[in-house]
């Protein structure tokens, strides 16, 4: 038997990655979708939007040559209902591992699978407290060039794992891909794991 394979509306190596870990073959799919919160939409709605126009994007892109669902996701780190995005330079990075230090926020990660006729989505939420960071690990941190292309400027696992004081939910999630949730749409599209 075959392993189950997606399309995945993606180019994140952690996605990949957990993927991978589960046992789900995938084949990457480029799409595009403009990622900026609309006016008063809140981070849950958010998130939610965005995993399912990229599985739905692609999901079209691929037309009738769709052999497997089209799987999209999205995460948002969240500090008093601001959704904190890839920081776009140093300032915005050292600012965004400031408002973190020392406090908790949430991570919400959606996951939306969708074939021609119908899509389907699961939204993930976790709660992580950093402690309190100096102005030098802040920098530090920043320089190893690890925040660059992550959500709320910083990966759970890699360095700044040392950071994390507590987390409530799920580290999967955190990563960009709730597992729980992902084999709970997977199961629901006939792909078994």
């Amino acid at each position: 038997m075959s392993a189950p394979w997606i399309y995945l509306a993606s180019a994140s190596p952690r996605r990949r990655e957990l993927l991978r870990q589960i046992g789900v073959s995938y084949r990457r799919l480029r799409v595009d979708v403009d990622e900026t919160p609309w006016l008063g939409e809140t981070p849950d709605a958010y998130v939610v939007r965005l995993a399912l126009a990229k599985a739905r994007i692609g999901c079209a892109a691929l037309g009738r040559r769709r052999p497997a669902p089209v799987l999209g996701a999205d995460t948002a780190v969240v500090v008093d209902d601001a959704i904190l995005g890839k920081p776009r330079d140093r300032a915005e990075g050292l600012a965004m591992l400031t408002l973190l230090s020392g406090r908790e926020h949430r991570v919400l990660s959606a996951v939306a699978l969708a074939v021609p006729t119908r899509d389907a989505v699961r939204v993930q939420e976790s709660r992580v407290r950093f402690r309190a960071l100096t102005p030098a690990e802040r920098a530090a941190y920043w320089d190893s060039g690890e925040p660059l292309d992550k959500a709320g400027g910083y990966a759970i696992q890699g360095r700044a794992a040392a950071f994390v004081a507590e987390l409530r939910g799920s580290y999967s999630g955190v990563m960009g891909l709730p597992l729980f949730e992902t084999a709970e749409l997977l199961q629901v599209f006939g792909i078994h794991l």
